[in-house]
């Protein structure tokens, strides 16, 4: 009979704690596809560029719709889980309560589930949709297309990237902790699998995750590295480098990050996500106060509001009437980009979030982060609004000269622009280290058996693996490394949308095997417990007061 994945355990040292084995099957062929995958980009970049821009054209081409159906499905699907009853679910037993408070379990989440995305895009897809209107909608740096581009940067970084994190988040928490099962993707398939997720089904998942997880983090530090060398380059007045500098980049921030994650999560991880945190927050509000301040604060409400009535005709719109292009080099992508996030966000985000409520769960994951993401974006993008609409500035030429420098740009126009973009610098750099050993870590409890506590070796082996995947896919990009970048993803992350509908799947048909009293909300479950007879309709027989006379 097969050894179910919690319980294969082995004891590494008399006296150290209980390891669980490496899964060989697991590791070796996630290992494997990844070291094919280097050595085919290695050996032959050209015949690599032309085999992964293929495969892209065939899914944006035949399945983009999937990706655009789904993502809007993940919305609706959690939204149905917080208005009814079975949002009163505890993730844990019915007496559980939360390990950490609701601030701190927020930031935390946040931090994780997008950082080094928000610096590339915080004023670069803003400015970018303004000077190019998504689908070609508005006259390109009109009033309509400074709509337009709002209302899309909040539709690719709000509800639907959330609640694909929400979905597998809560998934994984709700077995881990209700059920009992393990810290894997595949012990949540056991209500469709049963047994065999113990087997070459549940093995072939968590492998899925592995190499999700390997492309969403070499694909943000391609990203953070081409940024870094943007930036670098506005500090010392040079008009841009190359693609040497980004694999140096590249191969410096790997170095870090490793160093990070073996260290273990309360060390490194914690400190950097302190770090991070306080290092954003400054440079919001710095650039909130001495920026067009009313400006930003309008643009925010009246973005928000645009984005709200919008949101279903932009969820569903796949751009086969026009704008194909447009929807698969910033939609598809984006909600790719997500789904290969969402093995490490999800068994983050499920780790901290024991002792919750399903509705607690769906509303703090989804929309919380996602206010969050609109004030920042209303901030850093409506500051490159306001010079572009009001002040004459040419923003467009700067957007056209390289998106990874329109941050850079932007802080130039205001006071203390060398210390704001050495920040800014140092912002990005410490992001992606924060997102990529939390990814290393995560990679190595999938090839452990769901080990809390991976082996440093294949943290490391991971670690650099991600940026041995960047540096592949930059270098075989050529010039156009971004496009190249945003290839792997999709290409990667489109079979993992059926892993995640597939939790969808197993999560509601566990819910409705539920108890109808775990169901009810807290202080009715407590006083059924208190008083089973109310449960069973019985009433104690009250009798009238007597009187004397």
């Amino acid at each position: 009979m097969a050894t179910s994945a919690p319980e294969r355990v082995e004891q590494d040292h008399p006296g150290t704690r209980r390891h669980r084995p490496v899964d060989r099957v697991v590791f070796g062929t996630a290992a494997g596809l990844a070291l094919t995958f280097l050595l085919y980009g290695a050996l032959d970049p050209s015949g690599f560029n032309d085999g992964t821009s293929s495969a892209l054209a065939w899914i944006t081409s035949n399945v983009g719709w999937f990706f655009v159906l789904t993502s809007g499905g993940f919305v609706l699907f959690s939204a149905v889980l917080a208005i009814t009853r079975y949002g009163n679910i505890k993730l844990g037993p019915d007496d559980s309560e939360p390990e950490f408070s609701t601030f701190s379990w927020v930031s935390m989440m946040f931090a994780t589930g997008m950082g080094i995305g928000l610096m590339f895009y915080g004023v670069a897809e803003p400015l970018t949709h303004l000077n190019t209107p998504p689908l070609g909608l508005a006259e390109p740096g009109s009033d309509e297309a400074a709509h337009l581009a709002m209302e899309y940067t909040f539709f690719h970084w709000g509800f639907h990237p959330w609640a694909m994190y929400a979905v597998i988040g809560l998934t994984i928490a709700y077995f881990a902790y209700r059920k009992g099962g393990g810290n894997l993707i595949s012990a949540a398939f056991r209500p469709l699998l049963g047994d065999r997720v113990d087997g070459p089904a549940g093995r072939g998942i968590d492998t899925l995750a592995i190499l999700a997880t390997l492309f969403g983090s070499a694909t943000s530090l391609g990203l953070g590295a081409l940024q870094i060398t943007g930036g670098l380059a506005n500090v010392f007045g040079q008009s841009g480098y190359g693609t040497t500098a980004a694999v140096l980049v590249i191969a410096f921030l790997t170095l870090c990050f490793v160093v990070s994650a073996v260290s273990g999560i309360d060390k490194g991880i914690k400190w950097l996500s302190n770090a991070n945190a306080v290092a954003a927050a400054l440079l919001a509000l710095f650039l909130f106060v001495v920026g067009p301040t009313v400006f930003i604060l309008s643009t925010f409400t009246e973005s928000v509001g645009g984005y709200l009535t919008h949101l279903p005709t932009m969820s569903f719109r796949t751009g086969v009437f026009g704008g194909q292009d447009w929807v698969s080099g910033w939609t598809i992508f984006y909600w790719a980009w997500w789904v290969s996030w969402t093995p490490f966000v999800g068994m983050f985000i499920a780790r901290i979030s024991k002792g919750r409520t399903i509705r607690q769960f769906v509303i703090f994951v989804i929309a919380i982060p996602s206010l969050v993401s609109f004030a920042w974006f209303s901030i850093l993008g409506g500051a490159a609004f306001d010079l572009q609409l009001n002040q004459g500035k040419d923003m467009g030429a700067l957007v056209e000269e390289g998106i990874e420098s329109t941050l850079f740009d932007t802080l130039r126009s205001f006071p203390l622009s060398t210390v704001t973009v050495v920040l800014a610098v140092f912002l990005i750099a410490i992001f992606f280290v924060t997102g990529a050993d939390s990814a290393s870590i995560v990679m190595g409890m999938l090839s452990q058996n769901g080990d809390e506590e991976p082996r440093r070796g294949l943290v490391v082996f991971w670690g650099v693996a991600t940026g041995a995947v960047a540096i592949v896919l930059l270098t075989a990009g050529g010039e156009d490394g971004l496009n190249a970048l945003k290839t792997g993803v999709i290409i990667v992350g489109f079979p993992f949308v059926l892993v995640l509908i597939g939790l969808c799947v197993s999560l509601w048909r566990s819910l409705r095997q539920e108890p109808f009293e775990s169901t009810l909300r807290g202080p009715i479950r407590r006083h059924l417990r208190e008083h089973p007879g109310d449960a069973a309709g019985e009433r104690p027989v009250v009798e009238p007061a007597r009187t004397e006379g």
